[in-house]
């Protein structure tokens, strides 16, 4: 009896941002286009495709930018719009099958083993998938297919823009072991990098390695490498994702280095964390506090308190103290609080302090 496989696509649309920008104005069309601000303190969002031959990319600072690409034209960002043209994909995913688990606002797994029109091919679905969005919308979305979540992440990345990749059964080994580890879903530069240093470059190179030797080194990720290095990903789309945490963060119109200066502006930033924890009915009760110094290298700190984190003075007095922890050894051009560890009060607590 042949084995049966899931199905799964992972669609993400091709430079977002930037693509509703030039779909809505047609005089930025074919040109190097950045979502995000032109100013000296500016930071890109999106770059359109036109702007990526420069090498220009998302996160990074605009200066930089238009060093790179002097025709670079600047839009500033418009979040209403990218949420209404993403509901409409949401909703063209549900055409298809319920079992879709957004990533974020412009990208989801779906699993269409079983979908709504029976059709057999996940191929065809994705094709079909791709055309309703660009009828709908009139942008262009790149698809991967295969039989998990972690080969299809890949293979969604693999032809951008408009992209479909498929990777087959009877090719994933093939595929996994000549892949490079940087581009495994879920190896980021740091740990890129320290694969490196024990020589392992590929998929091949990951998979001779044991499960002791990979948790010893990598912690509790090791299990993980160990199986995405053999094809193995068990994790189901999940279409009730929750979330895990609401943040917020500001950059100064200019970098500081005195800390007085800093908790004044912290209160505008956790006024604004506040208002998004009540938008989002989100409760938890770890607040991480995120500086970023001048020279673009960033620090955090932590802490868990017993009660959940909904006041003013809370946060600010949580904030405050984790500032403190934090060495001004540069001026810093970014601070960024976030709230994370979700209370389940459907539960029992069992609480504890993390520091």
């Amino acid at each position: 009896m042949e084995e049966e496989y899931r199905k799964i696509i992972h669609v993400d649309m091709d430079a977002f941002f930037a693509s509703v920008e030039q779909k809505d104005n047609p005089e930025l069309r074919n040109k190097p286009i950045a979502v995000g601000g032109s100013g000296d303190r500016g930071v890109v969002a999106a770059a359109s495709y036109e702007a990526r031959k420069f090498g220009v990319r998302s996160a990074m600072p605009s200066s930089i930018a238009k060093r790179r690409c002097p025709n670079l034209i600047f839009v500033k960002g418009r979040h209403d719009r990218y949420k209404e043209v993403s509901k409409q994909i949401m909703s063209i995913f549900h055409e298809f099958t319920d079992l879709v688990e957004p990533l974020s606002i412009d990208e989801a797994f779906l699993d269409v083993t079983h979908n709504k029109k029976n059709l057999p091919s996940a191929s065809l679905i994705a094709k079909e998938i791709k055309e309703r969005i660009k009828e709908v919308t009139g942008l262009t979305a790149s698809a991967g297919i295969s039989v998990n979540k972690f080969l299809a992440k890949i293979a969604s990345d693999y032809q951008k823009p408009d992209g479909l990749f498929v990777i087959p059964p009877k090719d994933v080994e093939q595929f996994i072991e000549q892949l490079s580890i940087d581009k495994f879903f879920g190896v980021g530069k740091v740990t890129a990098d320290k694969m490196h240093q024990l020589g392992i470059f590929r998929g091949k190179d990951l998979k001779v390695r044991s499960l002791a030797e990979l948790t010893r080194v990598f912690g509790k990720a090791g299990l993980y490498y160990y199986q995405i290095s053999r094809g193995v990903d068990n994790r189901p789309v999940n279409p009730n994702r929750v979330r895990k945490s609401v943040s917020t963060e500001h950059t100064f119109h200019a970098d500081l280095s005195n800390k007085d200066l800093i908790r004044k502006d912290m209160i505008a930033t956790a006024e604004d964390l506040l208002r998004r924890l009540k938008k989002s009915g989100f409760r938890g009760r770890t607040l991480s506090l995120k500086v970023k110094y001048s020279s673009f290298e960033q620090v955090t700190r932590s802490k868990t308190i017993l009660q959940e984190l909904n006041r003013l003075d809370q946060i600010l007095n949580l904030a405050n103290e984790l500032l403190n922890q934090i060495e001004l050894k540069e001026s810093i051009r970014l601070l960024g609080l976030t709230v994370s560890n979700q209370i389940n009060f459907s539960e029992p607590q069992q609480l504890t302090l993390d520091f």
